[in-house]
């Protein structure tokens, strides 16, 4: 932080906070909105914070949820902080000086579920809190701590934390000057999965009223079949999958035997992993198909994704050359992928090979095609809905539109060094203007700037050195789908 810095203080319910102000932006950091999960609450849904006496320190950042370093060359690429400590289910608060009753834009980070933190140097919110904004970044339980399936635990406590989080921000956030009926919820990958899965919530509109969802659409399973990863665990460890087995044993010890089992995987290729479980009150039903049943239509909503997901993984593992045969047929049998599904894509794309086809389809049956269906189906209920896709392509690494991309972009951070093994040191700051400014406007009027859905599919490409609305993007081979 450049300027002088200076102490300041607000008061909450659970008591007062210290944090500091500079460059005309007050921040909080590491305030609980929990209690911390351990002891007896450990594998419990999240419970009010007693509170605390005298001042609370809110000027560093906090603990964050007990996850493991990430592996091989991701290690290299992207961004991890971890901070050891019991009160991890906090969040960190950018606010202009003196501000009040302004919009608030709350953010959940992506990871797979089993990595991230709001203490990223790129998810720091000061451009936000620069663009009249009160911005908010949450952490929750992740792996097994979050999303396990136990005999005698509630099903998706990460997912529930996110709840707990948002619950804080509509009772608090006036004390930072924030608007409680002002509140756009955004997230990228897991974290944007997440919040899609709340859209079918029947208490959603109470969280949020605006919602961006970045690479990630609604996505939940069975619980036996979310409960596979929680077997394998338990499997690894000696232990049955029941609350008191796994309390006792430490977090490091989950984390080391879900290292070994989630081995080899990613989240195109596939491999045990954690999921939102369907069936509690959270998510009663098939997330996607209560959003296309119109659940979560008195939400503002702007999604997207970028245009070469599957290049995060594909390019630093070397699976563009590496999808085997008998692999990719599967994957066709599986999902449907018939002769003439492949002919269009074959048709459409310059590099033919396996690899580039299978992520290609991978990224399509993951983000673009149901982004399509969900904005399609709100324009049925005559719902606004924006729709974007991210086509800057870094050559840092050859990652081209990758996966996640976007986020420098969108918070404004490009010269943070978090940023730098993703995107190079040069990216664009005339696009990282122009995409911050549509999230900022999303969160203030409910509009981007762009056109909103309808019969022509407009998308807002961002790129570089030119941004601008796109009609029916790569029509061909999302219509072949329908056929």
């Amino acid at each position: 932080m450049t300027g002088t810095e200076t102490n300041i203080s607000t008061r909450i319910s659970s008591g007062e906070l210290r944090g500091s102000l500079a460059n005309g932006i007050e921040r909080y950091l590491g305030v609980p909105y929990a209690a911390a999960p351990i002891g007896d609450l450990r594998f419990a849904v999240a419970a009010p914070h007693p509170g605390w006496d005298g001042a609370r320190d809110a000027t560093r950042m906090g603990a964050t949820s007990p996850q493991s370093p990430y592996a091989g060359v991701f290690g290299e690429m992207l961004p991890l902080v971890m901070i050891e400590g019991e009160e991890f289910l906090n969040v960190n608060v950018w606010a202009p000086a003196r501000a009040k009753d302004l919009p608030v834009m709350v953010w959940v980070h992506g990871g797979a579920n089993v990595h991230g933190s709001n203490s990223l140097d790129g998810y720091d919110g000061s451009a936000f809190a620069r663009d009249g904004v009160v911005f908010v970044s949450i952490n929750y339980r992740l792996g097994a701590e979050g999303f396990s399936v136990l005999d005698g635990v509630p099903l998706n406590l990460g997912l529930t934390d996110v709840v707990a989080a948002l619950r804080w921000v509509k009772a608090e956030i006036t004390a930072f000057g924030g608007d409680p009926e002002q509140v756009t919820a955004f997230g990228e990958s897991a974290g944007s999965i997440l919040l899609a899965n709340l859209l079918g919530y029947s208490e959603v509109r109470s969280l949020f009223g605006r919602a961006i969802l970045q690479s990630g659409a609604p996505t939940a399973v069975p619980a036996k079949a979310a409960g596979k990863i929680t077997r394998l665990v338990a499997k690894q460890l000696g232990i049955p999958t029941t609350r008191a087995a796994f309390a006792a044993k430490t977090p490091a010890e989950i984390i080391e035997a879900e290292t070994i089992v989630t081995a080899g995987g990613t989240p195109i290729t596939g491999g045990p992993s954690y999921a939102t479980s369907i069936g509690d009150a959270t998510v009663t039903v098939d997330p996607m198909r209560a959003v296309l049943a119109g659940a979560g239509k008195d939400v503002d909503l702007l999604l997207g994704s970028n245009a070469e997901e599957y290049r995060l993984w594909f390019v630093p593992l070397g699976l563009m050359d590496k999808i085997s045969a008998p692999f990719f047929a599967a994957v066709r049998l599986r999902f449907g992928i018939t002769g003439r599904i492949l002919k269009a894509y074959k048709r459409s794309l310059t590099d033919n090979s396996r690899g580039a086809l299978f992520g290609t389809l991978a990224t399509d049956l993951l983000a673009r095609l149901p982004i399509n269906r969900i904005a399609d189906s709100r324009l049925a209920l005559g719902v606004t809905t924006y729709v974007y896709e991210f086509g800057w392509k870094s050559t840092k690494r050859d990652l081209g539109a990758a996966h996640a991309m976007e986020i420098g972009f969108a918070f404004d951070t490009l010269s943070s060094p978090d940023w730098f093994e993703v995107m190079g040191e040069n990216s664009p700051q005339a696009l990282a203007d122009e995409m911050h400014a549509a999230w900022v406007r999303f969160a203030k009027t409910g509009n981007p700037g762009w056109e909103a859905w309808n019969a022509k599919r407009p998308v807002e490409n961002f790129d570089s050195p030119t941004s601008g609305i796109v009609y029916a993007p790569r029509e061909e081979t999302r219509a072949v789908w329908k056929k």
